[in-house]
């Protein structure tokens, strides 16, 4: 196949991925929506032991119907053909380009879609987490959408800057952390969202506790990253550090999750404050993404829409 048929092809299945992804939330949403409440409910000391006090996780409300578990088994088969197509359509626009395929914003969004699915379907196998498959769906469908929508590029070749081993690892490492945060922050939203009272949602130290997983894997690999990227500007420019806006905001985004690991480990700030810190810092993220290439000149510049 020629290199534009390969290009046209990888558009298609990021079309296909689309849909996917969008019939797996629907199926995700219909599993939550229709299934039983769950709730905190405090053991009596008596039968904990003496300084007791305990709790355990009960449901309640009426059985859910017998199609609403298949839905959610139906979902995630959806989900992994989706991943399956975002990671075809990468691979065929690498192949056709004969770069690595996140050289500019367009590809870089499509690579972090995958990096979030990939990272949902992975705690998937682990435990039981289809609750945040709704939610997670969305963020990648919204992703996919705005990038093919306002971001997408020609297929083509990059500036000069571009041509070098580090893209693979620096642009990896920044791509995968920010899936894993992807995730963390959904978790975040669903516990600030939850109630005290029953809810479809597991309970609310359950999804914190979700989000700080998620970020205390992210956080090393991003910190991978800011390095990686100071030593590909000092081979490309013969600089580690220049003040440029992606520099400073992706400088930014480490302290704030740094913050927010901190926070997790200080006293009276477990909970919705720390909640609040992980979406701050992920707000950081997202300025550092869209904003920093869009709205912001410098030294990146060339990475940005097209």
């Amino acid at each position: 196949m020629s290199a534009d048929q390969l290009a046209g092809l990888s558009d298609t299945l990021i079309v296909v991925a689309v849909f996917a992804y969008l019939l797996a939330m629907i199926g995700f949403a219909l599993e939550l929506a229709f299934g039983r409440s769950r709730a905190e409910v405090k053991a009596p000391e008596a039968k904990v032991g003496v300084g007791g006090g305990g709790s355990r996780v009960e449901e309640s409300g009426p059985e859910p119907p017998a199609w609403a578990p298949t839905a959610g088994r139906a979902a995630l088969a959806l989900a992994w053909l989706g991943w399956a197509a975002n990671l075809a359509a990468i691979v065929l626009r690498g192949l056709a380009v004969g770069r690595w395929p996140w050289g500019n914003m367009y590809e870089f969004v499509v690579a972090i879609c995958l990096a979030a699915t990939t990272a949902f379907l992975v705690a998937q196998t682990r435990s039981n987490v289809r609750f945040l498959g709704a939610f997670v769906m969305i963020a990648v469908v919204l992703g996919l959408g705005f990038s093919v929508r306002f971001l997408y590029t020609q297929a083509g070749p990059v500036v000069p800057a571009l041509n070098s081993y580090w893209i693979a690892i620096h642009v990896t490492a920044a791509i995968l952390a920010t899936g894993l945060f992807v995730v963390g922050a959904v978790a975040g939203i669903l516990s600030l969202v939850r109630g005290e009272g029953p809810s479809r949602l597991p309970l609310r130290a359950d999804l914190e506790r979700i989000a700080h997983r998620a970020i205390v894997l992210a956080f090393p690999v991003w910190t991978f990253a800011v390095i990686a990227g100071a030593m590909w500007a000092d081979k490309a420019w013969g600089r580690y550090w220049g003040w440029d806006p992606k520099e400073v905001w992706s400088f930014i985004t480490w302290v704030a999750y740094a913050a927010y690991l901190h926070a997790r480990v200080t006293a009276g700030w477990r909970g919705r404050s720390t909640t609040i810190v992980q979406l701050l810092a992920f707000g950081c993220l997202l300025f550092n993404l869209i904003g920093v290439n869009i709205f912001l000149d410098g030294l990146h510049s060339y990475a940005g829409v097209e």
